[in-house]
């Protein structure tokens, strides 16, 4: 380790960032050899202000995504639910992205399924600009609305990191979160399901007999669905745990009556 990445990194452990090695590693990288812009970069930081927002993207599921100022940071955590759905979607399927932000889990499917038709929605303008940045196509709107007619009963696979925070618990979550980040990425309503029980009442207007739909949401959220996903004909329902027991999603079939 040279004498000024240990520097950095003992730096970043003081004030308290626990991936200090890995985040060095990228301020470093960033400033490319620039004193004076690597301690711009970690005034920045020490502000609160996301990594992936200083250095301009992040690594997701292996794949480097463009990250511009103001938009949605996908989260490790998002990952689980991405491969899933890499693994529910054919190799010439048709994928919809929900709430796309940079257009991480959209570029993850594309990257394992060239011949895929994989599309996104995403309501806030400076995430649509990014994913499209990103080589995402993207229908600006809210949730499943913008999709064309064409698109009706021709997905396979609808995947989303929807807003699902319970409102009251907003205040729970990292005190730096807001200084940067708007509430519109996280505030589910209430109960934190408002915009989940939108997305599966939505979804089988556009999905196969036997696509899926595969939701990230929090702990106590699978039972709060449970009847509206039977309402609308999803089967197979199945928690999507970490490693650590941690709920992360849930997965769900498509299964309309005869």
């Amino acid at each position: 380790m040279s004498q000024e990445r240990a520097a950095l990194v003992a730096r970043l452990e003081a004030g308290g960032f626990v991936a200090a090695e890995e985040e060095a590693d990228e301020l470093l990288a960033c400033a490319a050899g620039d004193d004076e812009r690597l301690e711009e970069l970690i005034k920045r930081r020490f502000t609160g202000e996301p990594l992936a927002w200083i250095t301009g993207s992040v690594t997701f599921c292996s794949i480097e995504v463009r990250v511009d100022s103001g938009v949605y940071v996908p989260r490790w955590q998002s990952e689980q639910l991405a491969l899933r759905a890499v693994e529910r979607l054919p190799n010439d399927g048709t994928a919809v992205d929900l709430c796309t932000g940079s257009g991480a889990i959209a570029a993850v499917l594309r990257a394992h399924h060239p011949r895929a038709r994989v599309v996104a929605t995403e309501v806030d303008e400076r995430s649509t600009a990014c994913a499209r940045a990103n080589g995402v196509e993207v229908f600006a709107g809210d949730l499943l609305d913008p999709l064309p007619h064409r698109f009706e009963g021709q997905v396979d696979t609808i995947v989303g990191v929807v807003p699902y925070v319970p409102t009251p618990e907003l205040n729970l979550l990292q005190r730096d979160t807001f200084t940067f980040e708007t509430a519109l990425s996280y505030d589910g309503g209430d109960d934190g399901t408002t915009h989940l029980r939108r997305a599966i009442a939505g979804a089988p207007r556009f999905l196969r007999p036997g696509g899926a739909l595969l939701l990230e949401l929090g702990a106590g959220q699978p039972e709060r669905l449970h009847d509206d996903l039977a309402r609308h004909g999803f089967t197979d329902v199945a928690v999507l745990l970490d490693e650590d027991g941690d709920v992360r999603g849930i997965e769900a079939t498509h299964a309309p009556r005869a």
